[in-house]
């Protein structure tokens, strides 16, 4: 099952996932991008929302205004709809119009084969960025082992090219997360940790916590809409 957070409110783009997307509001063009992979549900905080997504045909659930985090509205939906403990959910973010349904694919396969892993609380997906691009703190930079398990996230650009070497490749991540009922119930049962808080990125709590979270190399042109600047942007390049 695919869950979509769709907080209404947002601090620095009120209202985005209302906002018209070529004809459809950003979340139910997110929606459409991937409802052929599998049944699609939204979780939401806002009976619009809820209205909205049922008029164009998508199931909905209400769940708590206090989330602090998107992982933690679809556990609460999870629960709701009484999934089963080996149920693969995949978090799709609701600023996502144009994510190609390829990249939820090789999440979802990822998911699967990783489902038994104990140790193993979360897939998700990283590309191949260039160093420009990786000096942006919005984007999200990932650092692997050979196994394409995730070492460390970080806003800083990561790793440090000390010697400015050619050769260093950055890989940006990806927004999408892979769990089972189980694993998703796990992760949101922990303390929220230390580097979580100061970098900002709920992933970390689960390798602070000494659990695994692995990812799978995408090829992707897409990017989450968080400001007024990135629509346009997207509606440049997708439009």
């Amino acid at each position: 099952m695919i869950i979509i957070p769709a907080r209404l409110n947002s601090s620095r783009f009120e209202n985005k996932i209302l906002v018209d997307i070529l004809g459809l509001p950003m979340f139910i063009r997110t929606a459409k991008q991937v409802s052929s992979l599998d049944k699609v549900v939204i979780a939401t905080d806002s009976q619009k929302v809820i209205d909205i997504a049922q008029k164009h045909g998508f199931d909905a659930v209400l769940t708590s205004s206090s989330h602090q985090s998107g992982t933690d509205r679809i556990n609460e939906a999870a629960n709701i709809l009484n999934l089963d403990e080996d149920e693969i959910i995949i978090n799709v973010q609701a600023d996502e119009p144009f994510i190609e349904k390829e990249v939820v694919q090789e999440v979802i396969s990822r998911t699967q084969k990783m489902q038994n892993e104990e140790n193993t609380l979360i897939t998700s997906c990283y590309k191949e960025v260039s160093s420009e691009l990786a000096d942006d703190p919005n984007l999200v930079k990932v650092i692997l082992d050979c196994n394409e398990l995730a070492i460390y996230f970080s806003r800083a650009k990561i790793p440090y090219n000390r010697d400015h070497s050619e050769d260093v490749k950055y890989f940006g991540h990806l927004g999408i997360y892979g769990f089972t009922k189980k694993s998703l119930n796990k992760f949101c049962s922990l303390t929220p940790s230390i580097h979580e808080n100061i970098e900002k990125l709920e992933q970390l709590r689960a390798i602070d916590n000494g659990f695994k979270i692995a990812m799978t190399k995408v090829n992707s042109k897409s990017f989450g809409i968080d400001t007024q600047k990135d629509l346009e942007r997207a509606l440049e390049i997708f439009g």
